[in-house]
């Protein structure tokens, strides 16, 4: 039986933990043995299959008092006896500080490492500490998984001999979801608040498209970061006496039948990796407008004026005129979502699974 071990930071409820326990998840169900090492454990976290073996590879309670550069040590001292311990034929890494200390643990090991990058290169992985880390550590790697092409081409000419461009797969609830006979006149909107996000340009855009429009809405799902983004938000929608058509909705669990109600969906990101917010519009067959951001991630899966509309970023009056367009155009709006749910071929979990199967089975 072949061992998987994963490598993250904990199982918190984010893009790269759920596609680390998906893929867990299904590993174990096809019979590989399975473990996840993590740094440390949050409240509320994905669950794993009892069949996987989750296990603790960061600081022990005596190491907090300790220095950042013996901690930064211990770290990789605890990962190193892992792998020893557990032996496993391939071990994957999820994110920046996962990467690197992946390859410090395992690189001289012949335990292969493959490690995988989830967000926007730039402003994350070129500092100058970070090139000289990038140099040194990613010829360990046995391959690397990215989201997006503009993701590998980032790193050339490192990491491109032996790697692939993997979707993150979506979440079945969002496949297959009939459209409604008619649409709640709103524009529809769900990702975390958090200013990366850029949800205020988002809303200063709909108070413009309202001003056109009075008979829509705009509903914005997701939780809040906790770094000042809701506020910003409040004040904005406050200033301009909008309560009453700018909702902040929260986060929930039912968005499959929530966003559908809706006219358009608005996708306002600075940057991303691959946004499984919009993977998630896309296969519910939602009208979008999206920013066209790096590292590329919307124009990997759409095509503008195919499957969608891609925006410049940070394009307020963009952002006005295509949402504008596509409460007009319900013809065009209706093309682009049913193209849109096409990417469902390609990003369904067992497809995405497939892919990495493959491609871990040929650095094994």
């Amino acid at each position: 039986m072949k061992r998987i071990a994963f490598h993250l930071n904990c199982l918190a409820r984010g893009g790269a933990e759920r596609v680390v326990t998906n893929l867990a998840n299904q590993f174990a169900k096809e019979g590989y043995e399975v473990f996840i090492a993590t740094e440390w454990q949050e409240e509320d976290e994905y669950q794993i299959d009892d069949a996987v073996t989750r296990v603790h590879v960061g600081l022990r309670d005596e190491d907090q008092n300790k220095g950042r550069v013996t901690k930064f040590f211990l770290r990789i001292k605890y990962l190193k006896q892992f792998a020893r311990e557990y032996k496993p034929d391939v071990l994957i890494a999820f994110a920046k500080r996962a990467n690197y200390r992946a390859l410090m643990a395992a690189g001289n090991m012949k335990i292969p490492v493959v490690i995988s990058i989830r967000t926007d290169p730039k402003g994350h992985y070129d500092s100058f500490t970070d090139k000289i880390q990038n140099k040194w550590l990613f010829p360990k790697a046995a391959g690397c998984v990215f989201q997006t092409k503009g993701q590998k081409d980032f790193f050339k000419p490192l990491l491109q001999d032996n790697s692939r461009v993997i979707l993150n797969p979506i979440n079945p609830k969002y496949i297959g979801v009939e459209a409604p006979a008619e649409r709640e006149k709103s524009v529809v909107h769900h990702a975390r608040l958090v200013d990366f996000k850029n949800q205020p340009m988002l809303v200063r855009a709909f108070l413009r498209v309202h001003e056109k429009h009075p008979d829509y809405v705009l509903k914005m799902y997701g939780d809040d970061s906790h770094d000042g983004t809701r506020e910003i938000l409040e004040k904005i929608i406050a200033d301009n006496h909008a309560e009453d058509y700018v909702f902040i909705m929260g986060g929930s669990d039912s968005l499959e039948k929530e966003l559908p109600k809706g006219s358009v969906y608005a996708f306002s990101s600075d940057w991303e990796g691959m946004p499984n917010s919009l993977l998630e519009a896309m296969a519910l067959g939602m009208p979008i407008v999206a920013t066209d951001c790096p590292c590329g991630g919307p124009a990997t899966v759409m095509t503008n004026e195919v499957d969608g509309l891609l925006i410049p970023v940070k394009d307020e009056d963009a952002l006005v005129a295509g949402l504008n367009r596509l409460i007009e155009d319900r013809d065009l709006a209706k093309r682009l979502g049913n193209n849109a749910r096409k990417i469902a071929d390609i990003g369904n979990s067992q497809a995405v699974f497939a892919q990495w199967k493959d491609f871990l089975e040929s650095v094994m």
